[in-house]
């Protein structure tokens, strides 16, 4: 078997109204598979005019940031064991697409060091200094050595599934969420995350709110 997650039951319930953020046939979906599954579907292109989309919705995008969006997380965070098997060294956790920072909080409540990544320089400027070290930077070459983050943590951000096993170290963790499931832009399953990575992963996944996450660590870890 290729992949195996345990579905843990629902703790926190859908408020109503959830948001028709998007559907099967928003752009940023056939983006977001593309990029999880064929190794030619990010490029150079696509990158700037990723990074241009997100440069113009920045001085926006906290407000998005809501207490349903981010209880999400904080699920994750609470019942997906994310500090199993972190060596040591206390943990490096490096956030992907972190925005202007809306996640990086709860993220520096769990690890004591995260460094929060995008590549849009607008959402950066637009995010606090603290916590968390800003970086600009493609997902898709992360500045990381092999190895080099104890988690990775994707809330509504495009998957790289080569560069996150290589970045991500043997014992490590990555958390995937969608904050309002299967409306989210960049949506994919915990199933699909698990299938688009190399090898054979295993983790657990819940709905909470109005989203889903799962959090991964390969099998052999």
């Amino acid at each position: 078997m290729r992949e195996a997650i345990r579905r843990l039951p629902t703790v926190v319930p859908a408020p109503p109204d959830r948001p028709e953020l998007a559907g099967p046939d928003h752009p940023m979906r056939k983006v977001t598979r593309q990029v999880a599954f064929e190794p030619d579907g990010w490029t150079r292109e696509r990158a700037r005019k990723v990074g241009e989309l997100f440069d113009t919705m920045a001085p926006q995008w906290s407000e998005r940031a809501t207490e349903e969006r981010r209880s999400v997380l904080r699920d994750a965070l609470a019942r997906g064991e994310v500090r199993d098997g972190t060596p040591p060294r206390g943990g490096v956790c490096v956030e992907i697409g972190s925005g202007t920072g809306s996640s990086t909080p709860d993220l520096a409540a769990t690890w004591p060091r995260v460094v929060a990544l995008d590549l849009s320089r607008e959402m950066l400027r637009h995010a606090p200094e603290e916590p968390g070290l800003r970086v600009q930077a493609d997902a898709a070459r992360l500045p990381l050595s092999d190895g080099g983050a104890d988690a990775l943590v994707l809330v509504n951000a495009l998957l790289f599934p080569q560069e996150m096993d290589r970045a991500l170290a043997p014992a490590g963790v990555l958390v995937w969420v969608n904050s309002l499931g299967d409306r989210t832009p960049i949506h994919l399953s915990p199933e699909d995350v698990a299938k688009a990575l190399p090898g054979a992963w295993t983790g657990v996944a819940a709905e909470a709110a109005w989203g889903i996450w799962c959090t991964l660590r390969r099998a052999d870890g």
